[in-house]
C-alpha cells in the first residue's frame, strides 16, 4: 500500500524472539513499517519502538509493512557489519508462509524472473527481462485450501516485493496484497504473507541461529 495519511499501525507490545549482547530478533506485526517513512505521520516504525527499549539497535534488513514475521536487528556496530555482509552474500536463510489466491501447480518450483520498479506507478516493482535485477523464489505447496493455496516461499534473492510480484507473475496473487491483489483477492483484513523463520550465522560465535514465529493466519 503506498504510503498515505490514513497510516494506522497496531499497537501490539514488542514481541521479542531473542536478545543477546550482539543480536535482537523479533516480531513484526502486519501494518508497521519497519524503518520511518516520509513525513512525521509515518514516523512510527518497529526501529523506533525497538530502539525506545535499546537505543543502541541497528537496522540490518526490514520487511515491508504488510509483511508480519521474524526481524533481526544488531545490537553493536560489529553485528551489524557481519549481519549485513550475511544478507548481501545471501547466507541467511528465509521462509515465508503465504495464502496465495487459486490452486497453485504444481507442488514444488522455482520462479527466475528479474524485478524492477514500475516508475510510473511506484512503489509497485515489475518483472523486466531487458533492465530488471535477477530475482529467484523457490516454492512449495503445504496444503489447498477452497479457492487458495497456502505455501511456503523460500527467496534466494532480496528485491523490494519479490515474493509478492513472484505470486502475481505465477497467477496467484497473495490474497490480501493491497498493492497487488484486485476483486475478492483483496477482501482480506491484511496481506496474508508472513516471516516465518529466518536463519543467520551468530556475529561472535558463528554459530546457526534459527528464529521462528508461528503465522496467525
Amino acid at each position: 500500500m503506498a504510503p498515505s495519511s490514513d497510516y494506522t499501525p497496531p499497537q501490539d507490545p514488542l514481541d521479542i524472539l531473542h536478545t543477546d549482547a550482539q543480536i535482537l530478533a523479533v516480531n513484526k506485526p502486519a501494518g508497521l513499517l519497519s524503518v520511518p517513512g516520509r513525513g512525521e505521520h509515518l514516523a512510527d516504525c518497529l526501529l523506533t519502538r525497538v530502539q525506545a527499549v535499546f537505543p543502541e539497535a541497528l537496522l540490518v534488513h526490514r520487511l515491508d509493512r504488510d509483511t508480519s514475521g521474524v526481524l533481526v536487528f544488531a545490537l553493536t556496530p560489529h553485528a551489524q557489519r557481519h549481519l549485513s555482509m550475511q544478507f548481501e552474500k545471501r547466507t541467511t536463510k528465509k521462509a515465508y508462509v503465504a495464502r496465495v489466491a487459486g490452486t497453485l501447480e504444481p507442488r514444488t518450483g522455482t520462479v527466475d524472473l528479474p524485478l524492477i520498479v514500475d516508475w510510473p506507478n511506484r512503489p509497485k516493482q515489475m518483472v523486466c527481462h531487458e533492465t530488471g535485477k535477477p530475482a529467484v523464489t523457490d516454492w512449495r505447496v503445504m496444503k489447498y485450501e477452497e479457492g487458495a493455496t497456502r505455501v511456503r516461499l523460500a527467496p534466494q534473492t532480496g528485491r523490494t516485493h519479490q515474493l509478492r510480484v513472484h505470486m502475481l507473475a505465477l497467477g496467484h496473487v497473495i490474497l490480501g496484497d493491497p498493492l497487488y491483489a484486485t476483486g475478492a483477492a483483496l477482501e482480506y483484513p491484511r496481506l496474508m504473507l508472513h516471516s516465518e523463520e529466518l536463519r543467520i550465522k551468530h556475529p561472535d560465535s558463528g554459530q546457526s541461529m534459527r528464529f521462528r514465529t508461528k503465522t496467525a493466519f
